[in-house]
Order: C-alpha cells, then structure tokens, then sequence
C-alpha cells in the first residue's frame, strides 16, 4: 500500500491499450487540487492506441513498447519507471498481462478496472458474457493487480441494471460511464 507523503502527489503512470477513455478521466482527475496523484507517464503496447493523444494535449510523456518479446519490453518499461520516479501504475484498458516479475517490483501498487463485477467473467468479453447468462447486474471492479488474473483484492465496485433492451455496445457504454466515476473514488480510497 502506497501513503501519501506530505502534499506531494504521487508519481503515477497510466498503461493503455485504446481510446484512452480513462486515461483522460484520470488525467482530469489528477489535475484537481486534492487527487492524490499526478500523471507523469502514459505507457502504450501500440502505437496504434487513439489515448496516445492525450499526451501531447496534456503534456505527459509517453512511451510505446510492443510486447513481441514481453521480458525485453517488460525490462525497458521498469528501467523507465525507476528513472521517471514512479511510484503508482494505473492499468486503464491495458490489453497485456504483466508477468509476476514485473508485479512484484510494484507489489501493492498497480491497480487495473475491469468491466464486470469481479470475481465474476474476468478476461475478456464480459458483457456478452452477461447478456447471454441473463444477468441482471452488471458493473465494474477496481482491483489491485496480482500475478493471477483478474483476482486482486477489491477496491471499489459498481453495480448497475441490465434492461431487456441492452445489447453488449450499450451494456459496454453504460459501465464505461461508471469506470469514469470510480476510478478517482478507487484512488483517493486507496491513498486516504
């Protein structure tokens, strides 16, 4: 568990696979004046990442690594981490899974959202996965990342109502609205 220091916000990077949705949402939440954090990194699997944007709008340093050997990339992103100084990683939307090596140099201190209500449908897909069950929940997780998938301790969840009308698209969008209000309420939990 990370504490806060004083009133120096916590050095923390973001890893994106996508839109950066999120990303952005934490950048805005980290500009205000009792966020915990600061965003000082915006680390990406592609270079085809549409969050990769933001980096330039908010002026945050990004950095681009393909996974093709992930012990090579994993060894770069580290020895990055430890010169940029920081201290709290953010997974939002990041489509790769980090070794136990890596995990453990930052034991207690990566947390990932994941669109269901964990323990239930980790991995991918999970709102199809909650139509078809006929579910009559669905949410999203904030948790702390552990070596095993999707299976960290619980930070925060939110549920919210499946209609009969929704499709996996509109399930997805209203849980994405949710991830964007809980993920700051996640992070000033952890760090207060």
């Amino acid at each position: 568990m990370v504490k806060l220091t004083g009133l120096k916000k916590i050095k923390t990077a973001v890893f994106i696979s996508g839109t950066g949705s999120n990303l952005k949402n934490l950048i805005k939440f980290s500009k205000i004046k009792n966020s915990p954090i600061s965003i000082d990194l915006i680390f990406s699997n592609t270079s085809k990442a549409k969050g990769l944007r933001f980096s330039n709008q908010f002026n945050i340093k990004k950095y681009v690594s393909n996974f093709k050997s992930a012990k090579i990339a994993e060894t770069k992103i580290l020895n990055l981490l430890n010169k940029e100084n920081i201290k709290f990683i953010c997974l939002a939307g990041f489509m790769r899974i980090l070794s136990k090596s890596f995990i453990n140099e930052f034991n207690g201190k990566i947390v990932n959202i994941h669109p269901s209500l964990l323990p239930k449908y980790k991995g991918l897909n999970t709102h199809i996965k909650a139509i078809q069950n006929k579910d009559k929940v669905a949410g999203c997780t904030i948790h702390f990342v552990t070596a095993k998938l999707d299976s960290g301790k619980i930070i925060l969840q939110k549920k919210i109502k499946i209609l009969k009308k929704d499709t996996p698209t509109s399930l997805a969008k209203k849980v994405l609205r949710q991830e964007h209000k809980l993920y700051p309420l996640a992070i000033k939990k952890i760090f207060n």
